[in-house]
């Protein structure tokens, strides 16, 4: 969602570069380039006004640091004022009651209905009871879209077909979660295409008989500026309590989560990352704004893999990788858990390897979309070798290699540029190996690889600490280049996808 935003100000900030201090100047140039950046994004001009003049008034005030540089020292300011812009800190929801109430609220097409069944969901993996209530009596598919829903993440949907009385409904619903003990309750409401007072009356009604812990606004990330709009209405109308940002996936340029939350004055609680169940987290004003800032957000990659990889299946890996030989079962093993965590794009920008290796977010796409093919390639070729093999990769000679190839369907010239580059990316293991220590197999709450790596505390920035030290590139690499073992930079040209060398192949007819 912020894909836009995040290079226009990587291009901001590389325009201060070369300078030895931040004067009124070159902070004026710098401001006028993100004001710029910030309107193209589709935040609101309010918000763009009030972030400007915190910038501008903190970067003319601040002295350098001799440890940081001024690009450095903008960078922090830049990334204190996202921060307070998203609110400061994560606001946790409410769920207390007997049971508790969430309503949630918004138009039509927002994503209410699928964001109650993912709030549903996450809450029930939290160990929580949900029961979600059909109160959306207009829209003639949402009862049977969230009853279809409530099947796929096994929570139970309240409805009484035919009715149109919606406090009845909800009253009804909530006497059934005190006799089964379920708690929370959530309330899926009507919506309507554009804000009316028949729908304000509804909701009002509502609030007032239930008196809901939660009155959570879902905000569609692609309506930009106008969804500060809807929240204004809405919240003077129902006194929300938060936000749930849906659809930040798409393609849209981030404006109504950077504008939404300074117009009402009420915390973004919830944001939606993509269309999977699973798909909805708590939203941290200092992770996102990292995120924007390309500096990665691996506290969130941490939890993900927590959520979705189990440790001791990561523990016993991380053990065979510091005691033995990094092998290509070694090699599948760690594929297989870190396709549990999502999408390699999404794992990328998390670690930040665009700010790592100078990539853009257009060059991180390719990439990913070229690692995934890569990937399978490589599951394909290594299903088809026996386990002796996959152990030991050296023994696979020019015959072993003709066999593989027609068990795969891979070329022999497509495999052989496949074993040259794991061979590779094992050196490369075992070099950093001796760095790592005892990291890996204690874990240390991280990631299965990371070595207990905690997220960059930039808050240390201003006291002298300096920005967090980016690893070092091999010799002779260049920014814009991947490190040994990792798959070369797509041509930005086009034409397919290529296994390696950069050259196409075509895909073998089934």
């Amino acid at each position: 969602m912020f894909d836009t935003l995040t290079d226009k100000l990587h291009s901001t900030f590389k325009n201060l570069t070369g300078d030895s201090k931040l004067s009124a100047e070159n902070i004026e140039d710098a401001i006028r380039e993100v004001r710029k950046s910030l309107l193209e994004a589709d935040v609101s001009l309010k918000v763009v006004k009030l972030f400007i003049s915190r910038v501008r008034q903190k970067a003319l005030g601040a002295e350098v640091l001799e440890s940081v540089t001024p690009t450095q020292q903008f960078i922090k300011i830049v990334y204190d004022e996202l921060v307070i812009i998203f609110g400061g800190e994560n606001v946790p929801l409410k769920t207390e009651g007997t049971p508790g109430i969430i309503m949630l609220l918004g138009l039509q097409g927002a994503g209410k209905t699928t964001a109650t069944a993912k709030l549903a969901n996450k809450l029930k993996r939290e160990g929580m009871k949900p029961l979600m209530v059909a109160c959306d009596v207009q829209r003639p598919a949402a009862i049977k879209q969230l009853e279809t829903l409530g099947e796929q993440v096994g929570v139970p949907v309240f409805t009484i077909p035919d009715s149109k009385d919606v406090q009845d409904i909800a009253e009804k619903a909530i006497q059934k979660a005190k006799e089964e003990n379920l708690s929370p309750v959530l309330l899926d409401t009507a919506g309507r295409l554009q804000v009316d007072t028949e729908l304000m009356a509804e909701l009002l009604l509502l609030d007032r008989a239930l008196e809901p812990a939660e009155k959570i606004l879902v905000v569609d990330a692609m309506t930009g500026q106008e969804a500060v709009n809807v929240a204004e209405t809405f919240n003077t109308q129902l006194d929300i309590t938060g936000v749930l940002l849906a659809k930040s996936d798409g393609d849209a340029r981030g404006g109504a989560a950077l504008s939404v939350r300074e117009a009402v004055g009420k915390p973004i609680k919830l944001i939606s990352t993509g269309e999977k169940m699973e798909d909805l987290e708590a939203f941290y004003p200092d992770r996102m704004a990292s995120r924007i800032l390309d500096m990665g957000d691996v506290l969130s990659l941490m939890e993900k893999a927590q959520k979705n990889i189990d440790e001791k299946d990561a523990e016993r890996l991380a053990k065979e990788m510091m005691q033995g030989d990094f092998s290509l079962e070694t090699f599948m093993q760690m594929q297989k858990m870190m396709k549990k965590m999502g999408p390699m794009g999404d794992i990328m920008k998390m670690m930040g390897m665009g700010n790592m290796f100078g990539l853009d977010s257009s060059k991180q796409k390719l990439l990913a979309d070229e690692g995934e093919v890569m990937m399978k390639l490589y599951e394909t070729a290594i299903n088809s070798m026996t386990k002796e093999e996959r152990k030991n990769p050296d023994i696979i000679d020019f015959k072993r290699r003709r066999r593989i190839s027609k068990g795969s369907g891979l070329k022999d010239n497509q495999l052989g540029q496949m074993l040259n580059q794991f061979q590779t990316m094992r050196q490369m293991f075992n070099m950093m190996r001796p760095m790592m220590g005892g990291a890996l197999g204690g874990m240390g709450g991280g990631l299965p690889g990371m070595g207990g790596m905690q997220m960059p505390d930039l808050g240390s920035l201003l006291s002298g600490g300096g920005m967090p030290k980016m690893p070092k590139m091999p010799p002779g690499m260049k920014p814009g280049q991947m490190p040994p073992g990792f798959p070369p930079m797509p041509p930005m040209g086009g034409g397919g996808v290529s296994a390696g060398s950069g050259k196409k192949f075509k895909k073998r007819r089934r």
